[in-house]
């Protein structure tokens, strides 16, 4: 057997995300039919507790979260890191307010296709992961999917923007 310090550390991490892209496929495969209506939100669950590990991620590289387009590039640097390169994906930003990631390239998709399980699952897993990191990276920002691979879209879209003010209660008045 070679030295595992042989292995370069680029080969390491490709096997390493290709592994962790492969993990919800394999799980879906495994558990939805014995758990039926309970493995949807159960996974969720665990796709927005990971997260927190986008906002580790950030952290840990001192990625900025000041408005949009840094929230998003966070959130992207944080997947791409997390599931390897085979993300393709970009941020474009329109304004402090205002920013989209464009996925072209998923690595959830691939796997969960190659596998035969339904692609449709992988969104639902890829909407708790993101739209949960995103106020977790800056709590003044939601991010909406308005496009996705997985539902049969050519590219994924992912808005970023600021929350809307929060509205006033009104007093009842007699």
């Amino acid at each position: 057997m070679a030295d595992r310090k042989e292995i370069p550390d680029g080969a390491k991490w490709r096997f390493a995300s290709q592994c962790a892209a492969t993990l919800p496929a394999l799980y879906d495969i495994a558990f939805r039919e014995a758990l039926r209506e309970k493995y949807g939100p159960l996974e969720r669950e665990i796709w927005m507790e990971l997260a927190r590990s986008i906002v580790t991620v950030a952290h840990d590289c001192s990625l900025p979260v000041r408005n949009a387009e840094e929230t998003g590039k966070a959130v992207h640097a944080g997947l791409y890191v997390l599931f390897g390169p085979d993300l393709g994906a970009e941020t474009i930003a329109f304004s402090d307010d205002r920013a989209v990631i464009v996925v072209k390239r998923c690595p959830f998709l691939v796997h969960s296709c190659t596998l035969a399980t339904d692609c449709e699952h992988s969104f639902a897993r890829c909407m708790a992961l993101v739209l949960t990191a995103v106020p977790l990276l800056n709590k003044e920002f939601e991010g909406r999917f308005v496009r996705a691979l997985c539902t049969g879209d050519r590219q994924c879209e992912i808005k970023i923007e600021r929350k809307p003010p929060a509205k006033e209660k009104q007093s009842k008045t007699p």
